[in-house]
């Protein structure tokens, strides 16, 4: 199973915050898939994660975020925040990811970074996702969707710290996505598990 595949449950959804929270549920599921997962399948599962939280993060980074910057009160401290805690996730989910599922302490660190996401998803959905539906109209929100959807196509299929900004993904954004999916592809041919 390759990890560029479209997410198709998301293909259908029209307005912004419902997108990201049907993703953040996604999210949420899919930390019970990895934990669940036999041994031999937990690699494939964990990086089906991996991919989902890179794309989300850069999506939010490129759209979501610039606009709660010019739209909401107070918009620059809220994604300051949010910012924040996507680089200290994305820095334990890049250590995980080069570790592998077979690191003695894979199933410690996916706790932590399970507390850590959730913990980020919930302050989104909270500060974020309910000030942005009440301060756009639904004719923005539905743009905001189309670009979310263009930003994950192109997005980087791995956590890259440090690339939090809509202006640090658009000038590394495309190469760092060529350099995942071309190793993604190659740790497919070569059966790599990790």
């Amino acid at each position: 199973m390759g990890d560029d595949r479209p997410v198709p449950e998301l293909m259908g959804e029209n307005d912004v915050v419902d997108l990201l929270l049907l993703q953040h549920s996604m999210i949420r599921e899919m930390f019970d898939e990895v934990e669940r997962a036999p041994a031999d399948r937990r690699a494939e599962a964990f990086r089906s994660l991996v991919r989902l939280l890179a794309v989300h993060e850069t999506a939010e980074e490129e759209i979501v975020h610039p606009y709660a910057r010019r739209k909401l009160d107070g918009g620059d401290a809220v994604v300051d925040d949010r910012l924040k805690e996507e680089n200290e996730a994305k820095r334990l989910l890049l250590r995980m990811d080069e570790a592998g599922v077979e690191d003695p302490r894979f199933l410690a660190d996916l706790t932590l970074l399970r507390g850590a996401v959730l913990a980020h998803a919930e302050n989104e959905e909270r500060h974020e996702f309910t000030a942005l539906r009440a301060r756009t109209s639904e004719a923005e929100r539905r743009a905001m969707a189309a670009g979310v959807k263009a930003a994950e196509a192109m997005a980087p299929t791995h956590p890259h710290p440090g690339v939090e900004s809509a202006t640090k993904n658009v000038l590394m954004g495309t190469p760092l996505a060529i350099m995942d999916r071309v190793r993604d592809v190659i740790r497919d041919v070569m059966g790599r598990k990790d």
